[in-house]
């Protein structure tokens, strides 16, 4: 095999509860994460080069060695000894800095595509503890669908999902530092805690109604008083007929839910008029 090519999938948070500061500077989180259909494409090829090249369909990510995929490739590589070339190749289409893992998604992808283009033969889970050393997202990434993610992130306990639904996917002109989010975090007494049981127990009973009365996010609180139009979007999903809209990560990107494609689609229509939108996607839940 000289070519893979592989769905790298962005992932909302259906829940997000930040539990305090660790000694390590870290965050003790409690998430409940969910893949969707909004993918960046992968392609990895191997080459006689010995080098990794990163090629992009935007110039808004960085192709050199700061990039996750690239640090991916090198990772197992060096751990291998692989002495062949690759180049790879991500066609962007999840929000960038928009709280849905892209970065996180390439690199899950590219640990995933090396393993099985140089037939490493590692497991998955032997994938997520490597692909913990690149990002705390890494892990949910390689494993995908829906699980309850403790820990920094890395501590993941899958959840059964058959939910059937649509998003409409917003994401307004800016960018959200992750760095700045948990900064503040710190600071705000947090008025709304997700009901993490509540949103697991939903989910599992295919309870798309009673998953959207659920979900949750702290960070919104950090997040939206900074940047207003983030509610603006959510107001207007829900005038839109979205179940409800909550703001995925440390944002910007705003999802909404329906129990219907029409009205996701009818939604994009009504939503299009905002002047706040950089991006707007229809997407699925990944189960």
């Amino acid at each position: 095999m000289k070519q893979i090519k592989l769905d790298a999938y962005g992932k909302i948070n259906l829940g997000l509860d930040v539990l305090g500061k660790r000694d390590d500077g870290y965050h003790d989180l409690d998430m409940i994460m969910q893949s969707v259909d909004l993918a960046d494409k992968i392609i990895i090829t191997k080459n006689d080069s010995g080098e990794i090249t990163v090629k992009s369909s935007t110039s808004k990510i960085p192709n050199d060695k700061s990039n996750l995929a690239y640090r991916a490739a090198k990772l197992l590589m060096e751990e291998f000894g692989i002495k062949k070339g690759v180049e790879i190749e991500i066609e962007k289409n999840i929000p960038i800095s928009g709280g849905m893992a892209g970065g996180s998604t390439d690199c899950a992808a590219v640990l995933k595509g090396m393993n099985k283009l140089f037939k490493l033969k590692l497991t998955e889970q032997q994938l997520m503890a490597r692909g913990v050393r690149l990002g705390a997202d890494v892990p949910f990434c390689i494993m995908g669908k829906t699980a309850r993610a403790e820990g920094i992130g890395e501590v993941l306990t899958p959840i059964p999902n058959k939910l059937k639904g649509y998003l409409v996917i917003a994401k307004p002109p800016i960018s959200v530092s992750t760095g700045f989010a948990y900064g503040q975090i710190d600071k705000v007494k947090i008025k709304n805690r997700p009901n993490t049981e509540g949103i697991i127990d939903a989910v599992k009973e295919n309870d798309l109604h009673s998953l959207a009365k659920t979900i949750c996010n702290v960070f919104e609180e950090v997040t939206i008083p900074e940047h207003k139009e983030i509610e603006e979007i959510k107001t207007k999903l829900k005038d839109c007929g979205a179940l409800n809209a909550m703001m995925s990560g440390s944002g910007p990107t705003v999802f909404g839910i329906f129990d219907d494609k029409k009205k996701a689609v009818e939604a994009i229509d009504c939503i299009k008029e905002l002047d706040v939108l950089e991006q707007l996607f229809l997407a699925k839940f990944v189960n």
